[in-house]
């Protein structure tokens, strides 16, 4: 069942997708699981467009799937709003400069609402000066970039470097997350941490703020 809601995703059908996802709540599986699965699919589509196999189209196709997804489960921003409350803390996200996927970041960022976090996304292809300015504003606990092509690596590196320059890098937590991210990537850019899934980040900021 698994594997046909992957396919389905893949194959950009909305319809089998919108039934695959309620056979699978059916059969009492829970909300993050099914948005596990879909950020499985939702790697391979960038992957799939890094590659050129696919092109924006489909990937903006693939984005509208995941909203479709997202209304299916009730995790719409919309109807998960935490405005005004700080919950269970703040965390600021954004895909860094020169990258414009936002796949990932929309499917983390809607666990972390539906998990009580106050959550400020500020978009993709986000410049340093933008960072700086949010955290001013906002004042989060953790910091959590999003990137999905390789490029992203060095706009991490020089985004976390500015947090240092700026004098601020020891006021929150940063974790990193996309693509092909592991250890390596996260000593290079100087982050606290990666996720390798949306259920592991989740995981990892969960520990972080208990402490």
């Amino acid at each position: 069942m698994d594997q046909e809601l992957i396919e389905a995703i893949l194959d950009f059908d909305e319809e089998e997708v919108i039934k695959e996802v309620n056979e699978l709540k059916q059969a009492g599986k829970s909300s993050l699981e099914i948005m596990e699965i879909c950020k499985s699919a939702m790697d391979q589509v960038g992957k799939m467009f890094e590659a050129k196999e696919i092109f924006l189209t489909e990937l903006i196709m693939s984005g509208e799937l995941l909203n479709t997804i997202l209304e299916e489960l009730g995790l719409t921003q919309d109807s998960l709003e935490t405005e005004g409350n700080d919950g269970k803390g703040r965390i600021l996200i954004g895909t860094v400069k020169d990258d414009i996927h936002d796949i990932g970041k929309n499917i983390i960022k809607s666990l972390l609402v539906s998990n009580g976090y106050k959550v400020r996304d500020i978009g993709v292809d986000v410049p340093i000066e933008k960072f700086l300015e949010e955290i001013k504003d906002f004042n989060p606990q953790i910091v959590a970039l999003s990137g999905l092509l390789t490029v992203a690596y060095d706009s991490m590196k020089a985004t976390i470097d500015a947090f240092e320059k700026a004098g601020i890098r020891n006021n929150f937590k940063v974790i990193i997350g996309g693509g092909s991210i592991d250890q390596k990537v996260a000593e290079y850019a100087g982050a606290d941490n990666f996720g390798v899934s949306a259920i592991d980040g989740i995981e990892k900021i969960n520990k972080w703020l208990k402490e």
